[in-house]
């Protein structure tokens, strides 16, 4: 059996009870080393085989997932965060499939909630932004033309970008061209939840340059939008006294 685990954003106290559970019984740990915190690694058995997969190809990785599969061995293949965002999961279980393996998958905090942790933030306020976008500029991979930054900005809905850190002055070109105001408020959040954590407000206008100054170029997140700020939000119906649901009947005001 492989278990594709979420790591989580970072801190090792944030990874899922089961996620935890299914490392300390794992005798082999693939895990993505450029992302994943190291202290996650000190609960493995006695041993568990582990292998840093930022070294290693796809062969290479599900190489050692039949292997271990050959000899009865339970893998945990642990990802940053949520393996179903930019986790590069899907053509390893795909391979497992063509090979008869057994997989399945334990969710993971991304960092994305990670980010609002440090910000203390909402991504979805009533009157502001109802939708969270979540996306990345192009780089040396690219993007279908219709999920481009300038469609997606378009909307004016809170954008959370993943792996644009180091393309800010092309992604503010995209952000303005796309309908944001360069007044626009934004944040740059590096290493969401590790002891490291950065969190920088800013402007569309500014991320270069608050970037720069910070010594910013990977291991962050964009967000932008006017959520970011929180102001000016309309109050929620759900706890409002006039607002009936299917548990309490709401009040008018006399």
């Amino acid at each position: 059996m492989v278990h594709f685990v979420g790591a989580g954003p970072g801190a090792a106290d944030l990874i899922t009870v089961r996620g935890q559970r299914f490392l300390k019984e794992a005798d082999v740990v693939i895990y993505a080393g450029s992302l994943v915190n190291l202290e996650l690694l000190e609960s493995v058995k006695k041993g568990c085989k582990v292998f840093n997969s930022a070294h290693m190809t796809l062969e290479e990785v599900t190489e050692v997932m039949e292997n271990a599969e050959k000899e009865g061995h339970v893998t945990v293949r642990l990802h940053t965060g949520d393996p179903s965002l930019y986790g590069a999961v899907r053509e390893q279980m795909d391979i497992l499939d063509e090979k008869g393996i057994a997989y399945d998958s334990c969710p993971g905090v991304s960092s994305f909630c990670g980010a609002a942790a440090a910000l203390n933030l909402e991504y979805t306020l009533p009157g502001i932004s109802q939708s969270v976008i979540i996306t990345r500029t192009e780089g040396r991979t690219a993007v279908p033309e219709r999920e481009c930054v300038q469609a997606f900005a378009a909307h004016g809905a809170t954008m959370i970008l993943f792996l644009s850190a180091g393309l800010l002055h092309k992604l503010t070109g995209q952000l303005l061209s796309g309908g944001y105001k360069e007044d626009t408020p934004a944040a740059i959040v590096y290493k969401a939840t590790w002891p490291e954590e950065e969190v920088h407000l800013c402007t569309v206008a500014t991320l270069e340059a608050v970037a720069k100054e910070n010594r910013i170029s990977k291991t962050a997140l964009i967000i932008v939008g006017d959520a970011v700020l929180h102001n000016n939000y309309e109050r929620s119906k759900l706890y409002h006294p006039e607002f009936t649901t299917g548990f309490r009947k709401g009040v008018k005001k006399l």
